[in-house]
């Protein structure tokens, strides 16, 4: 049976989380650990391990049908591919940092200064629409250290908490793009890989869904339940069910990660109690 050829980064934390995310879609995979390829043992699934920054270009070529990569490798290829899906993880951001002690003042402070970057097309792209000549060192690996020791006056790299700039003795001063993992697809796919990507995509939906939303189940008394019922719609509407004490019903719903803590204020507010929170394992919407 033909199956679908998907690439994942051979290590790291985005390979890990790209195959907890393939997994927790019921797919069962052969160990790849020190192997080139994964072949699912329940779905039509080949999973290829590459260095990430190849990805784009092996989906380009259709090598792969399709790839898992982040959103600033793709950009920083400059192959032109369609994406999927937005997966969540991997969030990071691409920016600029100077040392501590500059006195930044505005996007005119790099004319004509250097800039060490892996990333040398996403920065020049931007530095062009900004009408800004300034000189690019490429550098593979510790970009940050290239101020320090005196390579460049700034740096352009990933930015995930800022831990690592402030450690050398850097900061922040301006956000270029933001970055995630995102699910890559070749145009070159037949129908019939088009039809397993589609059923993959299905599945893969299904599990971020589950990851950004939780299932909540609370006591609420009747004469608030308008209100109630507000604050927490559900994906159409919630279940309402009556208690066996009288004036108070039980409601069943979903409320989204981001808004958990404030949604559970708001129900407090309104006099809910007994107020459960169940980790839902996939959601199908």
């Amino acid at each position: 049976m033909e199956k679908l050829k998907i690439a994942v980064q051979k290590s790291g934390r985005l390979s890990e989380k790209s195959l907890a995310m393939i997994r927790e879609a019921g797919i069962h995979l052969t160990n790849g650990s020190g192997k080139l390829i994964s072949i699912a043992s329940n779905f039509p699934l080949e999973i290829l391990y590459l260095r990430d920054d190849d990805i784009p270009q092996y989906v380009a070529d259709g090598v792969a049908d399709t790839g898992i990569a982040g959103k600033n490798v793709l950009a920083e290829s400059g192959v032109s591919l369609s994406v999927l899906e937005h997966l969540g993880f991997a969030r990071c951001r691409l920016s600029l940092a100077v040392e501590k002690s500059v006195d930044y003042t505005g996007l005119q402070y790099f004319a004509g200064k250097r800039i060490a970057t892996s990333y040398p097309n996403i920065l020049r792209s931007f530095l062009d629409r900004n009408s800004i000549k300034a000189e690019i060192h490429v550098i593979n690996g510790s970009v940050e250290i290239a101020t320090g020791i005196g390579l460049a006056d700034a740096i352009f790299d990933i930015v995930s908490s800022g831990s690592t700039l402030i450690s050398n003795g850097l900061k922040e001063v301006e956000k270029v793009m933001d970055s995630e993992a995102v699910l890559l697809a070749s145009p070159a796919m037949d129908e019939n890989k088009n039809r397993i990507a589609g059923e993959l995509l299905f599945r893969i939906r299904a599990v971020l869904a589950a990851a950004n939303n939780k299932y909540i189940l609370l006591n609420a008394p009747d004469d608030k339940l308008d209100k109630i019922i507000g604050v927490i719609p559900g994906m159409k509407s919630p279940t309402v069910l009556p208690l066996a004490m009288k004036g108070w019903s039980s409601v069943h719903s979903v409320v989204n990660e981001n808004d958990f803590w404030q949604v559970i204020g708001q129900l407090r507010e309104n006099g809910a109690q007994g107020i459960l929170v169940i980790p839902i394992e996939k959601m199908i919407v």
